[in-house]
């Protein structure tokens, strides 16, 4: 201890989180199925902070917790581990003791005790898999920290890794019990081998509220905040309006926004925005900018009725995702437009489904099987096999990163044998058991083997492509060839692209348009080209 006191002296830590103490309960879910739950409490003595947990989860974690109890001084510095446990049915402890750079674990498994020490750096942030507990200590850190932090992270016993904050993104998480002011931090684990991207999300009192990681498919909520009517409210336009949209079994949650009052008008041409991939809520929230609420004003205030909902199992939408398909969102999207065509106040010759990223896909889907479609408007969306953009996209990361021609070839040419047999169906006993669990999905193989060129041949609606140039996440040549493919169907409906320069992924005003660039953006608000391509487009094809 005298040693501990001594080095935080000399090492001058940054800001010190002070966290409210307290319980709270949090329900654990993968694939949008709950598995279990883990109850948690922060206490602070005069030692420092201790933070203790119970709990069981269910498959495929099949984890419980007799006894958890975490550890750190009062500046963070972690101190002991001790952790009891059964995992699939065998005993498992860990002990660990912490000195400024050293980890000591004593692990046993199946009454078999092994000895293992890690160098670690100082205030290492400690997280043992699946105990969610140990999170509240990133929330702490996260609490006082700024976009490009890093953040060390000690996983115990494997090893140490880093967590990179992407973007900051306040928001209050409105529900009937109240609201929660929150921020979420976008972060990443650069885990060894494939970087995991994620979101802690905490609130005002430096408390962990939610940790979400998509690709793991995982969900940890704390019980004010896991249910189904609490959302998160980032911004709220003067005409928005809640609604519920009956779909196939269940519910999807949405938000209309009218144009502001005109007198003798009471028809309006209507927009449905379909949002793209990941755990997409009806703001369509990015690197803190939420792009539908935005675009959702601009065309209202332009005369349009838009209409922006919670994809399934997200936000306040019911639903399970674990094995949804590109096919199976577009029937949610064609729910919304036959909720949306049955309104008064919209003309219905006039309802047009734009989608935004893998959302156009969906929306392209969604006109093939539905008339009442009467346009879609492409929002750098793919002109590509979905397999193709992967790997196009795969590319383009790894130019970035320091590794030679070979290292790099090796990683495309594991991407390719992942796709391939996930597309195949054959192979993935070949593929390492992470990799696999993240690609062998309904709808990650409905997005590798999409083709657009099969899909327009049978759009018979007009068609808008609009494209950031600077786009980097979806190129602006993936524009030109699906404009290509849809000039080149038999009997053609009308097809229009519109490239705007200077924009990027997130439709917002950018230099070079790369993820890098997000945090330090000026210009934080949808570009306005956006929604008057949309509204030209309309007026002229209509």
């Amino acid at each position: 201890m005298v040693l501990l006191a001594a080095t935080a002296t000399f090492t001058q830590a940054p800001p010190v989180a002070e966290p409210a103490t307290g319980e709270a309960e949090f329900t654990v879910a993968f694939s949008g199925t709950p598995i279990g739950r883990q109850h948690v409490t922060l206490a602070r003595d005069g030692s420092g902070w201790i933070i203790t947990s119970s709990g069981t989860l269910g498959f495929p974690a099949d984890l419980k917790i007799a006894r958890f109890e975490m550890k750190y001084a009062p500046d963070w510095q972690p101190l002991e581990l001790k952790l009891e446990a059964t995992v699939r049915n065998s005993p498992y402890a860990v002990s660990t003791s912490f000195q400024l750079t050293t980890a000591v674990n004593e692990v046993t498994q199946n009454g078999v005790t092994s000895s293992k020490q890690d160098q670690v750096s100082a205030r290492t942030i400690v997280l043992p898999n699946n105990i969610y507990a140990a999170y509240e200590a990133l929330a702490a850190r996260l609490s006082v920290a700024e976009v490009n932090t890093e953040l060390p992270v000690y996983v115990v016993p494997q090893g140490e890794i880093k967590i990179r904050v992407r973007a900051i993104a306040a928001m209050t998480l409105a529900g009937p019990a109240g609201s929660i002011p929150v921020r979420r931090f976008d972060i990443t684990f650069s885990n060894p081998g494939i970087p995991l991207d994620g979101s802690i999300t905490v609130d005002s009192r430096a408390r962990l509220v939610r940790v979400d990681v998509p690709t793991m498919g995982l969900q940890v909520v704390r019980e004010d905040a896991a249910s189904v009517a609490v959302r998160p409210e980032s911004v709220h336009n003067p005409t928005d309006a809640p609604v519920t949209i009956p779909a196939n079994g269940f519910n999807l949650a949405g938000t209309i926004t009218v144009p502001p009052t005109v007198a003798g008008r009471l028809r309006y041409p209507a927009v449905v925005l379909v949002g793209g991939a990941g755990l997409t809520d009806r703001d369509e929230i990015l690197a803190g900018i939420p792009i539908f609420a935005q675009l959702a004003r601009q065309l209202a205030d332009t005369g349009h009725v838009v209409l922006r909902y919670d994809k399934r199992a997200i936000g306040q939408s019911g639903g399970r995702m674990e094995n949804a398909t590109l096919s199976d969102y577009a029937d949610d999207a064609i729910a919304v437009v036959r909720w949306l065509e049955k309104r008064k106040d919209v003309d219905d010759r006039r309802l047009i489904v734009a989608g935004h990223s893998e959302g156009a896909a969906v929306a392209l889907i969604a006109a093939t099987k539905q008339k009442s479609i009467r346009g879609v408007v492409s929002i750098a969306g793919p002109g590509t096999t979905g397999a193709e953009l992967v790997l196009e996209q795969q590319r383009h990361v790894l130019e970035a990163m320091s590794l030679s021609p070979e290292q790099r070839q090796a990683k495309i040419d594991l991407q390719k044998k992942i796709q391939d047999a996930v597309i195949s169906g054959q192979g993935l006993d070949a593929i390492p058991e992470d990799m696999r669990k993240q690609a062998d999905t309904p709808w990650f193989r409905s997005l590798l083997t999409y083709d657009p060129g099969k899909v327009l041949a049978h759009l018979r609606q007009p068609l808008l492509i609009i494209q950031g140039d600077v786009d980097k996440q979806v190129l602006p040549t993936q524009a030109d060839r699906l404009a290509e493919l849809a000039r080149a169907r038999k009997k053609a409906s009308p097809v229009e692209i519109v490239h705007i320069p200077g924009i990027n992924p997130l439709l917002v005003p950018a230099k070079t348009g790369e993820a890098s660039e997000y945090p330090d953006l000026k210009e934080r608000t949808v570009s306005t080209k956006v929604s008057q391509a949309i509204a030209d487009w309309i007026k002229k094809s209509f």
